[in-house]
């Protein structure tokens, strides 16, 4: 059997990681003075341990929300002689000054911050302790890494235990002293995101030996100083950075760079004009280039070879761009994204970043997503169109690329509604096929972590519609608990909005159908039976009966089925009010009076709670719908089972005078007696031990006759057993619907 997209497993490393991380204090770890995580004194991890224990925990805090953060993990790693680090990436506000200062001991080599906005200039004091093996270093988005804290000074104190920090709105005193001095062995440096404030020219002056530098964002006063690394620098990122002809002029004098980004968010904001010119001076000048960004720029039209010369026979080898025939050899990258130069027809380079085709846009995608997610957004939109007007041909790249950027923008509102919205049509039935049960749990984590994160319209509605297109509840049942809290909670608000209360309320009805007891009793301790008979409430106060209510009940018949705990709920939470209402207020609403008897038919099967039921009120309006033609034969077989139950109970509970007991028996006989046996309807038994009960005995034959009755027509008109599980869902319904919703999925 042929593996399916995205099948690979995980690394036995991976898995080890994961559930060390899951189980400290059962693995490597003991509790110490004040609760405080130690680790072990037997224990020794070398560094490949180490990182990947340190970069997988970030990953867990990240996207995972079941998994508890350590207040004090990044002290496990403060003595090198027991544990070893040599690669750190570290990202978002979660990381803290102390966190830095637990590990300054340890010999990194490379240490990642990414949009580490928690940081203040205290970790400057912490980086100069890895000077002396820092070979790589990203300060990317730490807007706050150069200011101070309330204006203290620059200081490190070893033994602090400063919980309380300062929000970033107190950090208002620059870092003026700290630069470079000491990082000899310092290669590769991203400063993208460095504050206006800070002379990248001063900063940079002590490290003679770059290699790769990133300045995306930054404000630069001057150009010349690139000059020194003329003869080392083999990438140089200028991302958002105002060009001129000076930089550029002092840009191909860097004749070693083999990578040179020069890209804009958008050409609407650039007003340098890229030209023929300054094209073929990089492309002339800079001989061993090997990948070029040049993306949201302005492009003139003489960069390009008409489309009549095109015709009259340029080779596929040759360039559609006049300066790029110049080069020996195709690129291995180009950046075109948001330039005309994308969709010319010949392009020299393996792969291109654009918006002509899908491969230009998943390109795109991945290229932009760790730190440009303004473009990854962007790109991501477009991947939406492809895969809801045309067909993703390269479905696995492109489910895993959106997947990362929603993992790594987990923040990043624009983000999550793109990205949740792409989902929504790359999972849907015609790719279904193709992905793995793996890679459609990664799609479930990542729906539910931008559920749990944005309480907003739109992502809401795009994550609810996703998880429609996954088996229900099979495919989530991994996550349930879960899934069942956070849809919920979506239905707590008195005013939601109308689309997304509606696809939730079928989720919920999907989820609490033909799985165990036990989730059914768990998800009734969440407030399930309490949230749906509000939504009712509050229906029946605006005297509306839609598919809201309709399905409320629906999920109300299934939660309760076979669950005394749930039912009892029901009966606690004016339940039997609520029905009478409905009953009075929707009269002729066929399908709500089938789903509500069907609930009642639940309640009444649990001997503990059917003296609830046994009032005049009720039974006369039970006896009442023994004669509804409503939806078949469905709600006048649901009212007989209802009394079914009560009857079996004996003569000696029938403590009331009206009505008579033997008058409503008689009504049962003959609702009996005109039903076809031959009759299709919904099957609603999980087991048929319900019904069983009620044969031998002969308290109560009309409740015998009913339960022979409906085995009959169980067996004889749904020969296949498999039919016999509880059924409604509405699931075909659900799908249906999901199409009025598909031009919301980016309003």
């Amino acid at each position: 059997m042929a593996a399916k997209a995205g099948d690979n497993p995980d690394s036995l490393m991976t898995l080890a990681t994961v559930f060390c991380l899951r189980n400290l204090r059962k693995t490597m770890c003991y509790q110490g003075f004040r609760n405080k995580l130690c680790l072990r004194s037997d224990i020794f991890l070398p560094s490949e341990i180490c990182d990947k224990l340190v970069n997988t925990y970030m990953e867990l805090v990240h996207t995972d929300s079941n998994f508890e953060p350590e207040e004090s993990f990044f002290q496990l790693f403060s003595d090198p002689r027991s544990t070893r680090l040599t690669r750190v990436q570290l990202r978002e506000d979660f990381v803290r000054d102390r966190d830095l200062e637990a590990i300054r001991k340890q010999d990194l080599i490379e240490l990642h911050l990414t949009y580490c906005n928690s940081l203040s200039s205290r970790s400057l004091k912490t980086l100069t302790c890895f000077r002396e093996t820092l070979v790589s270093l990203c300060l990317f988005g730490c807007n706050h890494i150069f200011y101070r804290k309330g204006g203290a000074p620059l200081a490190c104190n070893e033994d602090t235990e400063d919980d309380e920090e300062e929000s970033p709105a107190s950090r208002q005193a620059l870092e003026m002293d700290f630069n470079f001095q000491g990082f000899n062995r310092l290669r590769l440096l991203n400063l993208g995101g460095l504050p206006d404030e800070m002379d990248a020219e001063t900063l940079l002056k002590p490290l003679k030996s770059l290699t790769s530098l990133d300045l995306s964002n930054v404000q630069l006063l001057g150009t010349a100083f690139f000059t020194q690394w003329k003869d080392r620098l083999a990438s140089l990122v200028l991302y958002n950075v105002d060009l001129s002809e000076e930089l550029v002029s002092t840009v191909v004098e860097l004749i070693n760079l083999r990578h040179l980004d020069i890209s804009r968010e958008s050409r609407r904001t650039s007003k340098f004009k890229m030209t023929r010119k300054i094209l073929t001076a990089i492309v002339q000048r800079l001989i061993n280039l090997v990948s070029l960004d040049i993306s949201g720029h302005v492009m003139l039209d003489n960069c390009t070879v008409p489309h009549f010369e095109e015709a009259m026979g340029t080779e596929p080898c040759k360039s559609s761009i006049y300066p790029f025939q110049e080069l020996k050899r195709p690129l291995q990258f180009l950046g075109l994204y948001d330039t005309t130069l994308c969709n010319v027809t010949h392009i020299p380079a393996y792969k291109v970043t654009g918006s002509k085709n899908e491969d230009q846009v998943l390109n795109a995608i991945e290229a932009y997503t760790e730190f440009r997610p303004e473009l990854a957004h962007r790109a991501i939109n477009q991947l939406f169109d492809i895969a809801r007007i045309q067909h993703c041909s390269q479905l696995l790249r492109a489910l895993q690329l959106v997947i990362a950027a929603l993992k790594c923008h987990k923040y990043d509102k624009s983000i999550q509604v793109t990205g949740s919205a792409a989902l929504f049509y790359l999972t849907n039935t015609e790719y279904r096929s193709d992905q793995s049960v793996r890679l459609r749990r990664e799609v479930i984590q990542v729906v539910l972590n931008g559920m749990e994160q944005y309480q907003e319209v739109t992502v809401q509605r795009n994550c609810c519609l996703t998880l429609c297109n996954f088996s229900i509840p099979e495919e989530l049942e991994f996550q349930y608990s879960r899934v069942n809290q956070l849809l919920l909670k979506i239905l707590e608000p008195a005013r939601q909005d109308e689309s997304i209360q509606r696809i939730a309320v079928h989720l919920c009805n999907a989820l609490v159908c033909q799985v165990d007891n036990h989730h059914k009793e768990a998800v009734g301790k969440m407030g399930f039976v309490k949230t749906m008979l509000n939504l009712i409430q509050k229906k029946l106060q605006d005297r509306m009966c839609d598919q809201v209510m309709e399905f409320s009940w629906s999920a109300l018949w299934n939660i309760t089925d076979e669950t005394p705990d749930n039912c009892q709920m029901f009966l606690n939470c004016r339940g039997m009010s609520l029905f009478l209402e409905c009953l009075q207020e929707f009269p002729d609403k066929q399908e709500l009076h089938r789903n509500m008897l069907g609930l009642l038919g639940n309640v009444a099967e649990v001997k503990a709670l059917r003296p609830q039921l046994l009032t005049p009120q009720f039974i006369t309006v039970f006896s009442n719908l023994l004669d509804s033609k409503a939806d078949g034969i469905e709600v006048s077989y649901n009212a007989c089972g209802v009394l079914s139950h009560i009857m079996f109970d004996g003569p000696e509970v029938w403590s009331m005078e009206e009505p008579r007991r033997d008058t409503v028996m008689d009504k049962m006989w003959d609702a009996i007696q005109s039903w076809d046996v031959s009759s299709r309807r919904n099957i609603n038994y999980r087991s048929f031990e319900p019904i069983l009960r009620l044969l031998p005995q002969s308290i109560s034959p009309v409740s015998q006759h009913w339960a022979t009755w409906a085995l009959y027509n169980l067996v004889s008109v749904y020969r296949d057993p498999g039919l016999y599980r509880h059924t409604q869902t509405n699931l075909p319904v659900m799908q249906v619907q999901t199409h009025k919703y598909r031009h919301l999925l980016r309003s």
